[in-house]
């Protein structure tokens, strides 16, 4: 049930990814809803945090608008272990260039 509910935000294509890769972002209520809403890509944590909480509480349209494909391509290694094991499994599933990269000796 839960995977379903990932599925259907995918974006159609890792292309469709165009969001920011540096400077500060403030994402919308609905997608952080609790806690920092306002991260700094620049920094590294920070930027790790966003993708952690846009993966989790984004729709399709916050993913496409906050996420940047050779961004996250970079970071799904070490990112592939923050997120839950259903957002991962959807992700892995649809992108096989995002499981050749996290197989890939960095």
């Amino acid at each position: 049930m839960l995977r379903a509910k990932y599925a259907r935000r995918l974006p159609r294509s890792l292309m469709e990814l165009a969001g920011p890769v540096h400077g500060r972002v403030e994402l919308p209520l609905h997608v952080a809803w609790s806690g920092l809403r306002a991260y700094d890509l620049d920094r590294p944590r920070k930027r790790m945090g966003l993708y952690r909480t846009v993966l989790a509480e984004g729709q399709r349209d916050d993913l496409v608008a906050f996420l940047d494909r050779e961004l996250l391509i970079a970071l799904w290694p070490d990112l592939r272990t923050l997120i839950s094991r259903h957002i991962r499994a959807v992700w892995e599933g649809a992108f096989p260039e995002l499981v050749h990269r996290a197989s890939s000796p960095a």
